[in-house]
């Protein structure tokens, strides 16, 4: 079974799911960079974030997949 709940994190809202067979919670990425940074655009933020990671070192932040709704 998997439980899904939001974190709150300083009046930030987290989505997060937690797989009971793993044992492992899993949380939005963009919602963390939104807590983080407080950016008014977390999607934006990240998406920069990964193409400047990658020409600068050379390394995928994240696999290659579709947005999920």
């Amino acid at each position: 079974m998997i439980e899904n709940s939001l974190a709150i994190f300083e009046d930030y809202k987290i989505r997060r799911v937690y797989d009971e067979k793993d044992e492992r919670w899993y949380f939005s990425v963009v919602d963390v960079v939104g807590a983080l940074t407080g950016s008014v655009n977390p999607r934006d933020y990240w998406l920069k974030m990964k193409i400047r990671v990658k020409s600068e070192d050379g390394l995928e932040l994240s696999t290659i997949c579709r947005q999920l709704k």
